[in-house]
Parts: C-alpha cells; structure tokens; sequence
C-alpha cells in the first residue's frame, strides 16, 4: 500500500519568494539565480541554517530540470 504524497504548499510558496539577502544577486529571488551561482554553491558549501535549506532546494529543482514548477 502506498501513500500518496502532498507537497508542502506553504513551503513552496516560501521558496517561490525567498529572495537573495546577499552579494551581487542582492533582492533576486532564489528561483531567479543563475544555475552556475547555485553550482557554485554546491560546491563551496551551501551557508548553514534556512537560506541554505532554501538554496540547495532551488539548485536540486534547476539540476533535474523542474523550473516549470514555480511557473
């Protein structure tokens, strides 16, 4: 018996309108940053707590293709 999965919708409208608190994309919102600044991350290490939670989920929706979720 499966269970079917529900997505967290408070959750991904947070993450639709998270924007960028620092650096050069200063106010873009995180579904908006270019994929090689969110590769960057990955390999640097995402920052720790809520904004690297919010930044590895965008960078894993852009890595498998999925942007057209937030459209």
């Amino acid at each position: 018996m499966s269970i079917p999965l529900e997505p967290d919708k408070k959750a991904f409208i947070a993450l639709k309108t998270a924007r960028m608190p620092f650096g050069k994309y200063k106010g873009l919102r995180m579904v908006d940053l270019p994929e090689t600044y969110l590769v960057w991350f990955s390999q640097k290490g995402f920052p720790e707590g809520r904004l690297g939670e919010l930044l590895r989920t965008v960078y894993e929706i852009k890595r498998n293709g999925l942007e057209t979720l937030f459209r």
